[in-house]
């Protein structure tokens, strides 16, 4: 006799795919306290932001990026918490003009990199 094996399907809530961001910091903002932090990884949908400040889930956060496709201003919900690690923030509002910035710094980061040409 056959026994069929079964395994769990995990499904992912993200609607959007992460990229990594090397070299991407953001200034944020929560309860009037100011920081800047680099940004692990990044989708359309939200960020994880590296910091050994912790925040209460459902914290609101203001993003502001500076990056070369101009200047990024979002607001964020923290979802999860990691101590010592950093945040899952999931992105609430922002703008079209952000939203269109946002897509391209996502596109640009998505591109391979290239070391320098000699």
């Amino acid at each position: 006799m056959f026994q069929i094996l079964q395994h769990p399907v995990s499904h992912s809530r993200r609607f959007t795919s992460r990229v990594q961001a090397p070299d991407v910091w953001v200034y944020w903002n929560s309860d009037g306290r100011d920081d800047i932090a680099k940004v692990r990884n990044l989708s359309l949908g939200g960020l994880f932001l590296e910091t050994v400040t912790s925040k209460n889930v459902d914290s609101t956060v203001a993003l502001d990026f500076l990056v070369q496709e101009g200047q990024i201003s979002i607001d964020a919900v923290v979802r999860r918490a990691e101590p010592s690690r950093g945040l899952a923030l999931k992105f609430s509002q922002m703008t079209e003009a952000n939203r269109a910035r946002l897509n391209a710094l996502v596109n640009r980061l998505r591109q391979p990199h290239e070391g320098p040409k000699n």
